[in-house]
């Protein structure tokens, strides 16, 4: 069966607020979600809950503050209303039961039990319809999302097309049910007849052996499969039923026709898009009971007013995802670009958290594009029309021009792309090259990007590029006492000397220690 069908123009969207443009569903997955592990995070989610093909809509950054403000809400209602969204949860399973059924009726050979899927399809989809309306009713949301949804599912539960889809299918269940037939089966031959007020054997054995049953025992009866496609012998037997009551099956038949499109394109759209808000809060949810933090962050628009842009207690949410899962701790950290401030300088020891905070940094922001809570305390963050990214790769030994070349070509083409509400998260460029070229290679590509507006994170082992002037600000993965990562990323001047001295104190490797130990 095809996926769920598109709203039309009028149908409420919980997604996207009227004149807010959609993703294209078949755009491929961003440039930067591999260096950012984000293509791991939307693989997670989209494959818990794959009928709802979400990953599009975590892919497709919003480009409107008022956009981002719209789900927000919806966000906030989900959180602060826990029973609605219990409701609206299982809404989406009785949902998912409707299209499985409706999956089914194309694995059916036979015209009667297709069409007997398709009625509990109706059943299901009536009952789901008739209290996601009482639900969102009794459950009043602030979201405006949410309340249009709850006038748009109202209104359709009142109309005549539903009122009487409901009554069809209930009038229907009733003549179905009324049916009774007696099955006379002898050796290779099952004979149908009328049901004349023939007793019934079954009850009467049970009834005689009642008074030996000692308490509750296990069962022992064979269900047949309701899901299963009927057997030869059991579609001759439903036609000879068919026989019987040719009024009754006629219904049916008519019922299969005349309702064979019955799934409202709001309704299906809505039990889609909500999926893109249950999907992130059930990823979010074992790191909020592990007690890392979330929230919603003050979102600023590029190129107007104040561009400070902070964060408190923030972290990778792909490694917390790991870490959490296998009882390690995570560690918090803050950043702050304030005033002339554009671009922070990360240097410090290889292993002390450097790469994984700029992740982070580059995860804020397209979380928060996203409109959802991003995995921090507290944040104010750039509405970015663009997010590029530059980690280091592997040399490709199959191309002749070499890693520096291809960090160049790289660098490049985020200069030729970027725009003033870009954000940039550079991870290692130019190691390849000697010092002296990196500290130029370095500078110029900061100094270009700094001249265009952008805001970023530079994660280096030039100490240089953390003085380039106002605009860079230093941090420095931190170590304790015995030169060990704390995973801390602290913002001070750039102190490399000092880690070579305190790792070689610790493995005994100071010049001090060397004399005395090869001293005659």
């Amino acid at each position: 069966m095809a996926g769920p069908a598109q709203p039309a123009p009028s149908t409420p969207s919980v997604l996207f607020p009227d004149g807010c443009a959609r993703p294209d569903e078949s755009s491929p997955e961003p440039d930067y979600f591999s260096d950012l592990n984000l293509d791991q995070f939307v693989d997670a989610v989209d494959s818990r809950r794959s009928a709802y093909r979400l990953a599009s809509f975590f892919r497709g950054r919003l480009h409107d503050a008022r956009a981002i403000e719209y789900r927000q809400a919806v966000f906030r209602d989900l959180a602060d209303l826990p029973e609605l969204t219990a409701r609206i949860d299982a809404f989406g399973e009785r949902m998912r039961d409707v299209r499985d059924r409706l999956r089914g009726t194309d694995a059916m050979r036979h015209r009667y039990q297709e069409a007997g899927w398709l009625l509990e399809a109706v059943h299901a989809y009536t009952g789901a319809c008739t209290a996601l309306a009482e639900d969102l009713t009794q459950y009043e949301s602030r979201a405006r999302a949410l309340q249009a949804i709850a006038a748009y599912v109202r209104s359709y539960v009142a109309s005549d097309a539903f009122a009487a889809l409901a009554h069809d299918a209930e009038r229907l269940q009733e003549r179905l049910d009324d049916i009774r037939y007696c099955l006379l089966i002898t050796p290779g031959r099952v004979k149908v007849g009328p049901y004349e007020g023939q007793g019934d054997y079954g009850a009467e054995i049970l009834a005689d052996f009642e008074k030996f049953r000692q308490g509750e025992t296990k069962s022992h009866r064979f269900r047949f499969a309701s899901d299963d496609v009927m057997n030869h012998v059991e579609e001759a037997i439903l036609d000879r039923v068919a026989l019987l009551y040719p009024d009754v099956f006629e219904e049916l038949t008519a019922f299969r026709h005349r309702h064979a499109d019955f799934l409202d394109p709001g309704l299906a759209a809505f039990d889609r898009e909500i999926q893109f808000y249950l999907a992130y809060r059930a990823y979010i949810a074992p790191l909020e009971r592990a007690g890392l933090p979330f929230c919603l962050p003050e979102v600023l628009e590029g190129g107007k007013g104040d561009r400070e842009v902070a964060a408190r207690d923030v972290f990778d949410l792909v490694l917390a995802d790991k870490l959490v899962a296998e009882g390690d701790q995570v560690v918090l950290n803050d950043f702050r670009l304030s005033g002339p401030e554009r671009f922070l300088v990360v240097s410090g020891p290889n292993q002390g958290g450097k790469t994984t905070f700029a992740r982070a940094f580059g995860q804020l922001h397209h979380l928060a594009a996203l409109g959802c809570p991003v995995p921090c305390r507290q944040a104010r963050l750039l509405l970015c029309d663009g997010l590029f990214t530059h980690f280091e790769h592997g040399e490709n030994l199959t191309d002749l021009s070499g890693k520096l070349h291809d960090d160049l070509v790289r660098v490049r083409t985020i200069l030729e792309r970027a725009t003033p509400a870009g954000v940039v998260v550079l991870n290692e460029v130019f190691t390849s090259t000697t010092l002296d070229d990196a500290v130029l290679l370095g500078a110029r590509t900061l100094e270009q990007l700094i001249e265009r507006g952008l805001i970023g994170v530079c994660v280096t082992f030039v100490d240089e590029l953390s003085t380039l002037g106002e605009a860079t600000a230093s941090m420095v993965a931190a170590v304790d006492s015995r030169a060990v990562p704390t995973f801390h990323i602290e913002r001070r001047a750039a102190d490399g000397l000092s880690y070579a001295v305190a790792v070689a104190e610790r493995h005994g490797l100071t010049y001090e220690r060397l004399r005395e130990r090869i001293r005659p």
